[in-house]
């Protein structure tokens, strides 16, 4: 992985973190060991994902994780 697709990433799960005080590690493990959220969207998706808004960006992976039953 290229280094802004990791600082991507990194911004993705602290800023989903922050919007569910939740922690980062927390988040890290539902989008990348429980599912595969994190590879293949967050990570795959990069060059559409990054030009969105941070709130853009934490409503799409909340309703992702929601969905996939990841979130009580």
């Amino acid at each position: 992985m290229d280094k802004k697709k990791l600082n991507f990433a990194v911004f993705c799960v602290e800023n989903v973190a922050e919007y569910l005080n939740l922690s980062g590690e927390e988040i890290y493990l539902l989008l990348a060991e429980k599912s595969e959220i994190l590879d293949k969207y967050v990570v795959e998706h990069y060059d559409v994902l990054h030009t969105q808004g941070k709130e853009y960006i934490v409503n799409d992976l909340v309703e992702y994780m929601e969905k996939e039953g990841l979130l009580k």
